[in-house]
């Protein structure tokens, strides 16, 4: 090995260090930003190093080096990309941004499967009459690879665009087609098997290359077929299941260039992404085989939805009142959901609580794993709003705390504090995790209407006798509850 093939694979050490510690340091709160920048650095090297690999390889095989002003052209373009979206795309727009960014992922390693096809079975003339796995230097494992980077790669790309169209609520519902597990089935195996067939056993290379299109095309309908019976509310799990879809893309793709990095970036960012599934399937009492099979999200019955609005005894309150409530308060619990992310009411939730700290009120907010739309919504939300960080506290850490609170604050979110998840064997949420906000003394829920969740049942919280409803929109509420509140503390 040269000296310039050493420092390559040292970068790429180094770089995958830096993966595994940004990984690492992304499992907390607190850490959260360092990690994401030591990722970023580890990024950097590795596409550094990557380029000067491939330029060094085709110097060894004296062809003409990489064409460094189009690699400068496509990062000029990508970094305007990158840097207009991540100014103008709201907060709220955040995980229509992240499945956008899986799905890119997963078409970028199933082109590059393709690419790898047509260079060494079109432009190769010695691999005329060979099948893909005959031709020299590919072999049965890259050629059996290939067929999974773009299996995996096209079923991430459609099944992200079905999650972006339903977090843009195109359409939310649940879409279930008879017999759906039967043919996803049929277009999983048969895909693998007709690309095994193309890859091992057709020597027309052309013939070969159609074949892996037809893969592709099927791929892509295993993807929308895969994610249209879910609901829009259980897209956290949807979001992360692709994250790790285009993972294990990318990891295939980096077996069929050879490329070390590759792999490992892949096999961590798949693996990540299958468990922090597994910890979105626990929170919400589900096993992953449901979510792929059985119409997550889809489960409420019709008499479900009829009860959904039948509420008796709800109480209402005003922010005037509530700020009455909240002057006397000793802590405070604040419950972030969706809701205020479209309402963008997290510099307002902020600021409620730094004036209800002022007083020596103790506040805290609480975070559910499937809250929002995506893993960690809520966390980026408050992040925003440079809520500190040893604030937020998980759901298992919380519980214990609600019954001992004075207030607390649900704005827009639904579901995750629905006490019927605890009561009823027979709910469509049954056993699902959930913020036990109903234990606590007094209970504000901000929502604009007494309709349901995405769960479409009917939530007891709001005729609990110790919860009061405010309806509106959540920044109005909470602003309302700071201006009363200050007047409040003035006039005392």
């Amino acid at each position: 090995m040269d000296t310039q093939s050493l420092v390559i694979y040292g970068a790429y050490l180094i770089s995958a260090a830096f993966f595994i510690l940004g990984l690492k340091r992304l499992g907390k709160v607190r850490s959260a930003r360092g990690g994401n920048t030591l990722s970023g650095v580890g990024m950097a090297i590795a596409i550094v190093a990557a380029l000067f690999e491939a330029n060094h390889t085709l110097t060894l095989e004296g062809q003409v080096g990489i064409g460094w002003t189009w690699v400068a052209g496509g990062a000029i373009v990508g970094i305007l990309i990158g840097g207009i979206a991540a100014i103008r795309v709201q907060m709220t727009e955040m995980p229509e941004m992240v499945a956008l960014f899986n799905g890119s992922g997963g078409v970028a390693s199933a082109l590059v499967g393709g690419s790898y096809v047509f260079r060494e079975l079109l432009e190769n003339e010695s691999a005329a009459g060979l099948t893909l796995a005959d031709v020299p230097g590919v072999g049965g494992s890259s050629a059996f690879t290939v067929i999974l980077s773009i299996l995996i790669g096209m079923l991430t790309l459609t099944g992200s665009i079905v999650a972006y169209l339903k977090l843009r609520g195109k359409f939310d519902a649940p879409i279930l087609l008879p017999g759906r597990n039967f043919i996803n089935l049929l277009l999983l195996f048969g895909s693998i098997g007709i690309g095994a067939w193309a890859a091992f056993g057709v020597s027309d290379p052309t013939t070969t290359l159609w074949v892996f299109i037809g893969v592709a095309v099927a791929a892509s309908i295993l993807g929308v077929m895969a994610v249209i019976p879910i609901g829009g509310a259980d897209m956290p799990v949807v979001i992360s299941l692709m994250n790790s879809y285009s993972g294990l893309a990318a990891c295939a793709t980096g077996f069929v260039l050879n490329n070390s990095l590759l792999i490992v970036a892949g096999a961590l960012v798949g693996a990540s992404g299958l468990i922090l599934t597994k910890i979105m399937c626990v929170a919400m009492n589900r096993s992953l085989a449901n979510v792929l099979f059985a119409g997550f999200g889809a489960t409420a019955s019709e008499a479900d939805k009829k009860d959904a609005r039948d509420y008796k005894n709800v109480r209402s309150a005003d922010p005037e009142s509530a700020a009455m409530i909240l002057e006397a308060a000793e802590s405070v619990i604040f419950v972030p959901g969706y809701g205020l992310a479209v309402a963008q009411a997290q510099h307002a939730c902020k600021e409620l609580g730094e004036l209800l700290k002022s007083r020596g009120c103790k506040v805290t907010y609480a975070i559910h794993p499937v809250a929002g739309r995506m893993p960690g919504h809520m966390n980026v939300l408050l992040a925003e709003a440079d809520v500190p960080y040893d604030e937020l506290v998980e759901m298992d850490e919380i519980n214990p705390e609600f019954k001992n609170t004075d207030v607390v604050i649900v704005a827009g979110a639904n579901d995750v504090v629905n006490p019927v998840a605890l009561t009823d064997p027979n709910s469509p949420i049954a056993g699902m995790p959930i913020l036990t906000v109903h234990e606590a003394k007094t209970v504000f829920v901000i929502k604009r209407s007494l309709s349901p969740g995405f769960a479409q049942i009917k939530n007891p919280l709001f005729e609990a006798p110790n919860a009061m409803m405010m309806f509106g929109d959540a920044k109005g509420m909470l602003q309302g509850m700071i201006t009363e509140l200050k007047e409040a503390l003035k006039a005392a």
